[in-house]
């Protein structure tokens, strides 16, 4: 059975990964973000405590 000779079926998986972890980390680290962060307020928010009527 053939499929079972794993000789040309490993070098096209270690190919395709190599190509994988080294072309495409690149391609898309590239791209840049299209909304810009923005920080957000140091205020501190008031804080109410709420009194329970039934103590």
């Amino acid at each position: 059975m053939p499929q079972l000779n794993p000789a040309p079926w490993l070098t096209i998986l270690l190919f395709s990964w190599l190509i994988f972890l080294t072309v495409l980390p690149n391609k898309v680290l590239n791209h840049s973000l299209t909304n810009e962060v923005t920080m957000l307020s140091t205020k501190k928010l008031e804080l109410h405590t709420w009194n329970w009527p039934w103590y």
